[in-house]
């Protein structure tokens, strides 16, 4: 068990962040990020037309539109926290990793002090904030080392 990879998207489908979150991650090209963040931001514009059940409004309880929260497959969970914005933070992990909507909010808060509070970044831009990157890295290492802490008892 183990988180693999994040991506951020735009609000106009735009890939702005994307690194592996963990050894096991899958060594994936730019391009390749390129497509898969614009591909999953147009599959979570469509789901709501598609879903048999409508939210009121189409909203979700925290403003944002309703869309895709989450995708599991066979070695493969993908959970996403939409902002009011439309920015998308996307993490990929193993099944039956713990605390992956923690590391979401988590990061949305890393995301709005190291990126938007620094002055040199310009929103739907790509971050290269290194406070941003650090925060994430320090979450990661804490949530892992957290896991494998409870299941040793």
């Amino acid at each position: 068990m183990g988180f693999l990879n994040l991506f951020i998207v735009n609000q106009s489908g735009g890939l702005i962040h994307h690194r592996p979150l963990g050894a096991r991650a899958p060594n994936i090209g730019t391009n390749d990020w390129l497509r898969i963040g614009s591909t999953f931001h147009s599959i979570h514009a469509i789901a709501p037309a598609a879903a048999p059940v409508k939210l009121p409004g189409n909203m979700l309880d925290n403003g944002a539109e309703d869309g895709i929260y989450e995708i599991e497959g066979a070695g493969l969970l993908l959970k996403c926290l939409q902002t009011r914005t439309g920015i998308k933070f996307v993490v990929t992990a193993e099944p039956g990793t713990p605390d992956i909507d923690t590391a979401l909010k988590e990061i949305y808060v890393l995301y709005a002090d190291g990126a938007l509070k620094n002055p040199f970044y310009e929103l739907e831009m790509p971050i290269r904030c290194e406070m941003f990157t650090q925060g994430i890295d320090a979450l990661i290492e804490r949530l892992d080392k957290a896991s494998s802490y409870s299941k040793s008892r």
